[in-house]
């Protein structure tokens, strides 16, 4: 896999991204949006970090740190291209970069449900924390 290309993303990149999440990726979010991937880029321009092979985009993470812990998300690989490594290096390009913020810890945002990412997440040395639950509240309408 010597043509893997790893880099953060850059605003001309979002459509491209957006279209992927829709093929590679399990579930929606609130954030999937022009606009919610905008504001992700601008704040923390190195969050968003891609995988291309032959100049096509192959797969993403992103890689949030909000100063005291580390945030994964969006680990996605093109249906075609999986369990080729691209998720693997996708995955130490985050903890690289958690690594120079300072970063102790990586959790990451698994569906309950994707079986597949339970294995590849495990494979990656990642456990589940199971005395913890997410709990959510949308903020739609109260920042429009």
């Amino acid at each position: 896999m010597t043509d893997l290309r790893i880099r953060p993303a850059l605003a001309d990149d979002l459509d491209t991204v957006l279209a992927f999440w829709k093929t590679a990726a399990e579930g929606t979010s609130i954030s999937d949006d022009r606009s919610g991937v905008e504001r992700l880029v601008a704040r923390d321009p190195e969050a968003l970090i891609l995988a291309e092979q032959g100049g096509e985009l192959v797969g993403t993470v992103i890689a949030g740190f909000d100063g005291w812990r580390c945030h994964l998300y969006r680990l996605a690989v093109h249906p075609q291209r999986r369990r080729q490594g691209i998720g693997s290096a996708l995955l130490a390009a985050a903890e690289e970069r958690f690594a120079r913020l300072g970063g102790r810890r990586a959790d990451a945002m698994v569906l309950v449900r994707n079986e597949t990412a339970h294995h590849a997440w495990g494979a990656a040395g990642y456990g589940p924390q199971e005395q913890w639950r997410r709990w959510v509240k949308p903020l739609a309408g109260l920042t429009d």
